[in-house]
């Protein structure tokens, strides 16, 4: 069966959410929009494009940090409307420079900050 993205349930603006995980350990490194553009340019370079909703533009991640995330497989959720990314990432993920957006836990109902960004 060939995919077509055109498949996938996208939101009224037209955007998919898409989660990036680390291939090798698993971790949760981003989640972003994708459209259906995103998606084929995606497969087609084998370079993760997500949709900026801010500029309205396309966003290859890593095209001007250099912390590119490279495509290794993408998943398609169970109700189609959610893509997981499975990506080898060079460098941070987070334009905090942390490795992962997902640095504050909630505990006992406060805020904690648990990784501190990379040194450059």
């Amino acid at each position: 069966m060939t995919f077509d993205p055109a498949t996938l349930v996208y939101n009224d603006a037209g955007l998919i959410p898409a989660v990036a995980q680390d291939a090798t350990s698993g971790e949760v490194l981003m989640m972003a929009w994708m459209n259906a553009d995103a998606v084929t340019k995606t497969l087609e370079t084998g370079r993760v494009t997500y949709w900026s909703r801010s500029r309205a533009a396309f966003w290859v991640k890593g095209e001007t940090s250099g912390h590119v995330q490279e495509l290794v497989a993408l998943r398609v959720d169970c109700d189609r409307d959610c893509l997981l990314l499975i990506v080898n990432q060079a460098g941070p993920a987070c334009h905090t420079n942390r490795r992962s957006c997902f640095y504050i836990e909630i505990q006992d109902g406060a805020e904690v900050e648990i990784m501190a960004p990379l040194q450059p």
